[in-house]
């Protein structure tokens, strides 16, 4: 029953950010270019804006960032597959962990 409504919110969410994305706020945010960057644009943006991305950089390690995703994958239900988590992790933790070189 939970995984149901933790599913309904996260597509209330999907609904809510994409109108705002549709406005164009989303078109400012500029991601690093690098491997894995179309399943960050594509699986984070589905309930928040990548914003959010570059405001945690400073605070987020390696292990930060696959706290983050294994967060919203199973507290959130983001869906996110094992393999496509990895790729996110490892994309934010290259480019927005507090060891990448900005």
């Amino acid at each position: 029953m939970w995984r149901e409504i933790r599913r309904a919110a996260a597509v209330a969410c999907a609904l809510a950010v994409g109108a705002s994305a549709q406005a164009g706020d989303e078109a400012s945010v500029v991601l690093a270019q690098g491997e894995g960057i179309d399943k960050v644009q594509s699986m984070c943006a589905i309930c928040h804006s990548l914003d959010y991305i570059q405001m945690n950089s400073p605070f987020q390690d390696a292990t930060g960032w696959d706290k983050t995703v294994t967060k919203m994958v199973k507290v959130m239900g983001a869906p996110i597959t094992a393999e496509d988590s990895a790729v996110i992790v490892g994309y934010l933790a290259r480019n927005y962990g507090r060891e990448a070189a900005r």
